[in-house]
């Protein structure tokens, strides 16, 4: 028998539905339905609209009834599009000597950096990355997180990357979030690695890839393109591979130097996240194109640097997500609603864009068309913030917490 659910009265329920996918958005766009009902039935939404009109129906069948007391504005389940929350160890140290003027290839130079995490989280029990992992998605879930991308890339052979991207299956099955593994394989050449960039991409290629496929680890792969990482050119062969089996791309680009959103493009890459040092001619590619450009403002809060110029590629046309990279080096705060908050603020960005970038359109930028939005047939991943007008949710700049958080039509 199914399960139905009356939630309402609801003061404000942005539906976040009928919106464009790029370019840029006004408040004034967004349908917000007052007084309003949501109906569920098992783990999607039934129907949507008055609640006093949903009400008699809802009554009749039996359904429970989830009947909310005070001012609620509803919102669908936050999509974070960008994390690393499968880790162990910490980089406190990498950010007291960043503060003291120390750069980022001088911190790595140094025994710090992305490394220092990857010597870490290869002497981590699987159970231990799976603990952890857990640990952070159910924070992330509390916040308003439902969905959340986890990459590998702290562990770099082909042994422990699929360590840690069991760790991140397992640990889907052991919270109410969704987790969408990435392999990252591709992060940086390991030191312990006898050869060049282009031998280790080939090794990962040839002895990761089919068990990826085999053991339905990751559908996703993602690479580093810069300086400190990969190149362009030792990127090639590898993302050629990627697309022979039929994975979906993924690329960190241009966050200190250009070269990776052109690649991402190239390649049809799904999202290109970072573009903190995009200038007009990539911002003019991405828009053009199908790839989806995901701001990364914890990364930035973090480093003390520009944030992603969100504002022009909006204004280009570019479709625009917002994530946390929630990771234990650049950005380890891991709010993503308080960093979304203040991008906008930095970005001039509209309520509509902020919250677009954290629901359909994060939505987009990993392939995901069933949630995002609450509307008929999407996922009941819903979110119900304790205040009587949609505005004040950026307005407290991410102190402003869902007072209750609905997962697949389950209240957690």
């Amino acid at each position: 028998m199914p399960i139905y659910t009356l939630i309402g009265p609801i003061r404000q329920l942005l539906t976040m539905r009928g919106l464009e996918a790029k370019g840029p958005l006004q408040d004034s766009q967004l349908e917000i339905i007052t007084e309003a009902g949501i109906f569920l039935k098992d783990e999607k939404i039934h129907e949507i609209g008055s609640y006093w009109e949903i009400y008699p129906e809802a009554q009749s069948i039996g359904a429970k009834m989830e009947t909310l007391q005070g001012d609620f504005v509803a919102l669908p389940g936050f999509v974070d599009c960008h994390t690393h929350i499968c880790f162990a160890g910490s980089r406190a140290k990498d950010f007291a000597m960043r503060n003291t003027g120390k750069s980022y290839l001088e911190i790595a130079n140094s025994g710090g950096g992305i490394w220092d995490t990857v010597t870490q989280t290869r002497k981590a029990a699987l159970e231990q990355l799976v603990k952890l992992t857990v640990k952070r998605a159910n924070r992330h879930l509390t916040d308003g997180v439902t969905t959340i991308e986890v990459k590998s890339g702290y562990s770099l052979s082909v042994a422990e990357e699929i360590k840690m991207l069991q760790a991140i299956k397992q640990a889907n099955s052991e919270t109410a979030a969704d987790l969408v593994p990435t392999c990252l394989a591709a992060h940086i050449c390991p030191k312990d690695f006898e050869g060049s960039a282009k031998e280790y991409l080939e090794t990962i290629s040839e002895e990761l890839f089919p068990i990826l496929k085999s053991e339905n680890l990751s559908n996703r792969i993602d690479a580093f393109i810069e300086d400190s990482a990969f190149s362009p050119q030792d990127i090639a062969d590898y993302f050629q591979k990627t697309k022979d089996f039929g994975f979906d791309i993924t690329v960190h680009a241009d966050q200190f130097h250009v070269g990776g959103s052109a690649v991402a493009v190239a390649y049809g890459a799904i999202s290109a996240d970072h573009l903190e040092a995009s200038s007009e001619k990539e911002i003019a590619l991405i828009a053009n194109s199908d790839t989806v450009a995901v701001a990364l403002p914890g990364a930035s809060i973090g480093l003390g640097m520009a944030f992603t110029p969100a504002r022009k590629l909006l204004d280009s046309g570019a479709s625009l997500a917002i994530a946390s990279d929630w990771n234990p080096g650049s950005a380890p705060m891991g709010d993503l609603l308080m960093q979304a908050s203040i991008l906008g603020t930095f970005e001039k960005l509209s309520n509509a864009e902020v919250l677009a970038g954290i629901t359909f359109r994060a939505a987009d930028a990993i392939g995901l068309s069933d949630r995002g939005s609450i509307a008929v047939g999407k996922l009941a991943d819903i979110l119900l913030f304790q205040t009587s007008d949609y505005r004040e949710i950026t307005y407290h700049q991410g102190r402003l917490k869902p007072k209750m958080v609905f997962k697949r039509g389950v209240k957690i």
